[in-house]
């Protein structure tokens, strides 16, 4: 039986998130502190998740 959702804890707030399917590699925004996420494995329906440093891109506007 698969699950419909996948939970982790954020790293930086702690927070629990519950997410759609997702996949090794992808990226998540934390909905409490904004941190940008990166799935670094999926296991019996739970995330590990490692903060991706984002670096701002200026697109000249």
């Amino acid at each position: 039986m698969t699950t419909a959702t996948l939970s982790g804890i954020c790293p930086e707030c702690e927070t629990d998130l519950t997410v759609p399917p997702i996949v090794r590699g992808e990226t998540l925004s934390c909905p409490e502190c904004m941190l940008t996420l990166r799935v670094e494995d999926v296991r019996d329906g739970s995330l590990t998740l490692q903060m991706v440093e984002v670096q701002l891109r200026d697109w000249g506007q």
